[in-house]
């Protein structure tokens, strides 16, 4: 039986087996060496491969994300920690107006392998800037791939992928999720495929879409739509923010005419919103029922005396699909 990680274990098992099978392979970020990472999520890996590969760097963002690029154009696989998402903004210009553009800046003839790690979203009643869910930010910026797992094997197999991918990913890690349950991880390495959607549940009454952290009330209110209600939900785990598997959803909800889209984000300008344009512009006709979105609120995220009251949970959730079928 192989053994069961956390999502934090998970990532540090795919960090190892990638250090240890491509020597180009770098770790860069604040307090990720000696310290080990605010997460602890590169633990051990300072005694393991050394303060060159394991280096920590000054409290710069910009500095970060600029030296990675030099990095990775002079041949190396930097992977960056940013400690929380919300200073990610710290570093967009490098990664905007140059990470993202070295491929068609060049026609191709450069690209830059990075991937910048990064604890994103609420539930682990931390202060201002620790809390985002701004993946629509990133994935609205051409040149740039945005990943998110919701377990902890998705996280291993993506990561490892993202690291292999030759361009810049940000692989964003759900905080609420990194010690929230165990999974069983093979210890043989796993690769992903960036770009793919995974069906996590079949059904037929309803498409369900989601992403992250989010994955874990919308498993709990697909579960009690079956038991309580006899409500077939098809849940879909997105994964691959950008470039996003529109086919998998839409095919699903051209079978189901029912679609409920669950984001922590923001409802405005969201992915969500993404999801529900494509879905009109494939299958608009095939829909018995607007297309459903259980968010955010269009607000900063709260601290955490009411960041419970911002989260979508199994309630709303149970409610908007409620709405779906009685339209």
């Amino acid at each position: 039986m192989a053994p069961k990680l956390t999502m934090v274990e998970a990532i540090n098992l795919a960090l190892r087996q990638e250090m240890e099978r491509d020597d180009r392979v770098v770790l860069l970020g604040e307090d990720i060496g000696i310290n080990e990472g605010v997460f602890r999520v590169t633990a051990g890996l300072h005694t393991a491969f050394g303060a060159e590969r394991v280096i920590d760097t000054p409290l710069a963002e910009s500095g970060i994300v600029g030296t990675a690029i030099g990095m990775a154009l002079a041949g190396l696989r930097p992977v960056i920690e940013i400690q929380f998402a919300g200073f990610v903004f710290l570093g967009f210009g490098q990664l905007e107006g140059h990470a993202a553009r070295y491929r068609s800046r060049t026609l191709g003839q450069w690209t830059v392998p990075l991937v910048l790690r990064m604890p994103y979203g609420a539930g682990i009643r931390a202060h201002e800037h620790h809390s985002e869910s701004r993946e629509a930010t990133l994935a609205g910026v051409p040149g740039l791939k945005v990943v998110i797992p919701s377990g902890p094997r998705s996280a291993r197999a993506l990561l490892a992928a993202a690291i292999r991918d030759p361009d810049p990913v940000i692989f964003m890690e759900p905080a609420q999720l990194y010690r929230a349950f165990r999974e069983e991880v093979p210890e043989e390495p796993e690769v992903g495929v960036l770009g793919r959607a995974h069906v996590e549940r079949t059904g037929s009454d309803v498409t369900l879409v989601s992403w992250g952290a989010m994955m874990l009330p919308s498993r709990r209110a697909a579960d009690l739509l079956a038991r309580e209600d006899g409500v077939q939900v098809e849940l879909i785990d997105v994964q691959s923010i950008a470039p996003l598997d529109t086919a998998t959803i839409v095919e699903s909800v051209a079978r189901t005419g029912r679609c409920v889209i669950v984001q922590e984000s923001p409802r405005s300008f969201s992915l969500a919103s993404e999801i529900v344009a494509r879905i009109n512009d494939q299958v608009l006709l095939q829909l018995e029922a607007p297309v459903q979105r259980v968010s955010g609120y269009d607000v900063v995220t709260p601290f955490f005396q009411r960041e419970r009251l911002y989260m979508p949970n199994e309630a709303r959730i149970i409610a908007a699909v409620g709405q779906a079928l009685a339209d």
